[in-house]
Parts: C-alpha cells; structure tokens; sequence
C-alpha cells in the first residue's frame, strides 16, 4: 500500500487520449489521462465510463446532449450509450474502468494502458 500523487502521475504523460493506468481497484483499471481535442464517438455494451475531472474542464457529448463537466465534478456515462468526450483545452482526467475494456469500446482501435 501506498499513497499515489495525481499531479506526479499527470506530469510524466505528454500525449492526448492515452491513457495510463496508476492503481488497481477490484477488478478496474484506475488511470490518469490528460483530454484536448474530441475523441471519436463509441460506447461500451457492457459497462459504464467513469469520468472525474481533476484540472480544467471537458464536455461530454451524448447524441442529441452535450454536459459540460468541470474540475472537482464526475460525469458516468451508462453501457450502452454512444459518446464522446471532447475539450477545448487539455483537461486532466480521472478514469475508473473493469480490466481489459477498450477506451474506444472496440479492441482494434483502442489505446494500450501502459502502466506509470
């Protein structure tokens, strides 16, 4: 056991949308990833997007909504539902998700979670 500093973490990551994995939590990957841009559209059929914003703000894009989300707010995008995040400026990012779930809902096109 040990304690984990964000701020440490976020530092060492230089790109966008890669997320990078800094804590196992029952059965989830807990990762940091810094957001500027927006990512493609896509969902996850079998499990919900856990989203804390740490630094910055993101909005969350949903098919017919868009929901600002903002430093200290969390946003959970329920399975099933077709999404995207996007930030007009980089934005640092809390996510929590099961191991082994691709970040784009599809294993072809997903990011590798390299551990720091």
């Amino acid at each position: 056991m040990k304690t984990i500093n964000l701020a440490g973490k976020l530092a060492r990551i230089s790109s966008h949308w890669d997320p990078h994995v800094i804590a196992d939590y029952n059965d989830n990957d807990v990762m940091v990833v810094k957001f500027q841009g927006a990512f493609p559209f896509h969902l996850h059929e079998d499990t919900d997007d856990f989203f804390l914003v740490l630094k910055g703000e993101m909005v969350m894009e949903l098919e017919d909504e868009a929901h600002p989300v903002k430093a200290g707010e969390i946003f959970v995008v329920p399975k099933g539902v077709t999404h995207r995040p996007r930030a007009d400026q980089e934005c640092e990012v809390l996510l929590i998700e099961p191991k082994g779930v691709p970040n784009t809902g599809d294993p072809a096109t997903a990011a590798a979670k390299p551990r720091i």
